[in-house]
């Protein structure tokens, strides 16, 4: 088959509202993830130097800041933020509910 197709909400999420969907996806060089951010909620800081993997945040809905390597950077719906594999990241979520796409390949 050339494709696969998933629902989303049948994927059990890992934490918080993190849902992977590589594996479901039967992805093999892109890593995807729903993020389903309540009100305040923040992220933990990362990298991923050791897997040399860039990411990239859509928010689609809601508002949020995400800090990279200490510089907040303001993100509103319909923003795309591309960031490096060893660029420090960590979201902090707005007043309100939101949605972020996360993307990430080597």
């Amino acid at each position: 088959m050339s494709y696969t197709k998933v629902d989303t909400d049948e994927v059990e999420p890992v934490a918080d509202g993190l849902r992977f969907l590589r594996e479901p996806l039967d992805c093999e060089q892109l890593g995807v993830s729903l993020l389903s951010c309540e009100p305040g909620w923040e992220g933990k800081p990362h990298d991923h130097a050791d897997g040399d993997q860039e990411e990239v945040y859509v928010l689609v809905e809601g508002a949020a800041v995400v800090t990279v390597d200490d510089e907040k950077v303001p993100m509103e719906a319909g923003d795309a933020l591309r960031i490096d594999p060893d660029s420090t990241r960590q979201i902090h979520n707005g007043d309100e509910e939101s949605l972020f796409v996360l993307a990430g390949a080597p």
